[in-house]
């Protein structure tokens, strides 16, 4: 097959100019998408560019996140003075064009390539609504799945020639990648892995290599936890034990699985089947190309990275809780997973002496593939109709439902003379007081931190701020709070109200004062 010429790389442009459309349009009635998350990278960011560091919104060191999306986007901010929620949309549309064109790129040096197959594959990655739902926001995988890709290049570049100067490329992604998402540790063990089943490095050079690139991969994620732990006691902020177990998150991986090929619901009963088959052929096709010699192809190393990163989900989120397993925790391998599942096809065509059999194989594929791209068309322009032509945003702190709220309002315009200095001020979702107000509050207690809970139970004098369609069953609620303290009601709106406690309790307190806050939690965006 002859290898692709370079100037095919180009033709590419045209699906970058078909993404940075789509994510422009889609931020096009309110901005950016903002969750919670988004507000704690932009809190940190705003820091960055006006004081050098990098603290949330309540003065405390972002721990509960790597420190290098908000510095990204701080860094932005400091060259260009606009803020993170106004450029966002634009800087998501060019991140989202770029990983286009180096996923196009990378199919281009497919073994064998094909030009239809680099289309097909471009039109569904555009198409996606998963990847067009990350890049609808301010999130980190936006940088992380592009680390990805170049990881990928490099590493293949280091394989082909086991050139030290692309090992330390190699690791120096990762390294970036570790503190872009703790996930990226995923990025380390694909590596790793690769390495170890290498059987053309001689076993001397195999062990240097290992160190080398182990030390250069984690410099920087242990520089950021032990930052963490030395400013906040954590190493990457307060955590809690799972609460599901492992089948259940396989269950979650697969229903993710069959929102991304256009599955209903009502066909999640396939979730399992499909998550342990995608699984187990990854295990395969390793296994495969391990005993033909054949790691070093771009087809393998995504395949690679896919079954390290899909394991690596289900199982800390069998021993570590955090949000349910989601098309957002999976989107980083979407593109490495339809690679894995699609390149074999080209193998296959390629292996088919007879034409017609050939044309007949390719002609299905094809089919297939149109039928999956119209099935993503189908949900984004469901989704479009919703969010853009219904005039509604991207759900979260931008849309329409927060545009229009009494509450919301009220906090953009506050009274300031309502709270009185030095005391602190508590809510249930303190992201969204920032947001609005510009106020820094603290978080209610998480009902599993007892130590917290008594802590903000001990206290005399504080405000709360609540939001009634934001509540989280996993904090003390306001129903709670009532029966021990008597609050008084300042501000009653239909969306929530502002309450002050001043010494008076319900039920007397059995316990001390303190001075100290509650820890603050980070919600995992809904």
């Amino acid at each position: 097959m002859v290898k692709p010429k370079s100037i095919h790389d180009y033709n590419t442009l045209i699906a970058c100019g078909l993404g940075f459309f789509l994510i422009c349009l889609f931020t096009s009635y309110s901005g950016i998408g903002i969750s919670p998350d988004s507000i704690m990278y932009t809190s940190a960011a705003r820091s960055f560019a006006a004081e050098g560091t990098l603290k949330t919104f309540n003065g405390i060191p972002i721990v509960d996140f790597p420190m290098f999306y908000p510095l990204f986007l701080g860094i932005i901010k400091v060259i260009t003075r606009v803020d993170p929620t106004v450029f966002g949309a634009i800087l998501n549309s060019i991140l989202f064009a770029s990983l286009l064109y180096i996923s196009g790129w990378i199919m281009n040096r497919f073994v064998p390539s094909s030009q239809l197959y680099k289309w097909l594959l471009l039109v569904a990655i555009a198409l996606s609504p998963g990847l067009l739902q990350i890049y609808s926001y301010l999130w980190s995988e936006t940088l992380f799945i592009l680390e990805v890709l170049f990881f990928i290049i490099a590493f293949r570049q280091y394989l082909n020639t086991h050139a030290g100067k692309w090992l330390i490329a190699a690791a120096a992604i990762a390294a970036v990648g570790c503190v872009t998402r703790y996930a990226a540790v995923t990025i380390v063990g694909t590596g790793g892995l690769l390495l170890l089943l290498d059987r053309t490095l001689p076993i001397k050079k195999k062990i240097g290599h290992i160190f080398i690139y182990g030390v250069i991969c984690i410099s920087l994620l242990v520089s950021n936890l032990v930052f963490n732990a030395f400013m906040s006691g954590t190493v990457t902020g307060p955590r809690e034990p799972s609460i599901t177990p492992f089948i259940k998150n396989v269950y979650y991986f697969g229903t993710t699985m069959c929102d991304w090929m256009g599955l209903t619901p009502d066909q999640y009963f396939l979730a399992i089947p499909i998550a342990s088959v995608m699984l187990l052929g990854f295990i395969l096709s390793l296994a495969i190309n391990y005993f033909r010699r054949s790691l070093n192809s771009y087809e393998n190393l995504a395949i690679t990275f896919s079954l390290v990163y899909g394991l690596f989900i289900i199982l800390s989120s069998t021993f570590s809780r955090y949000e349910r397993i989601n098309s957002r925790l999976l989107s980083p391998l979407y593109i490495t997973a339809l690679w894995g599942y699609t390149s074999w096809v080209l193998l296959w065509l390629k292996s088919i002496d007879a034409k017609r059999t050939r044309t007949i194989v390719g002609g299905i594929f094809t089919l297939l593939m149109l039928g999956f791209i119209g099935k993503e068309f189908y949900i984004d322009y469901d989704r479009y109709r919703d969010q853009v032509a219904d005039d509604y945003g991207a759900p979260g702190y931008s849309d329409a439902s927060w545009q229009e709220n009494e509450f919301a309002n009220y906090l953009r315009n506050y009274d300031k003379k309502l709270f009185k200095p030095n005391v602190l001020i508590y809510t249930d979702a303190h992201e969204a007081v920032y947001f609005f107000s510009g106020m820094s509050a603290y978080l209610v207690p998480h009902k599993f931190f007892k130590k917290d809970v008594e802590l903000f139970y001990r206290r005399d004098h504080y405000y709360l701020i609540w939001f009634n369609n934001l509540e989280n069953p996993e904090l003390i609620n306001i129903k709670d709070i009532q029966k021990v303290k008597q609050l008084k009601l300042l501000k009653q709106f239909p969306e929530g109200a502002i309450y002050e406690f001043e010494g008076v309790d319900v039920v007397p307190a059995t316990v001390g004062k303190d001075s100290l806050p509650a820890r603050p939690v980070v919600r995992a965006p809904k």
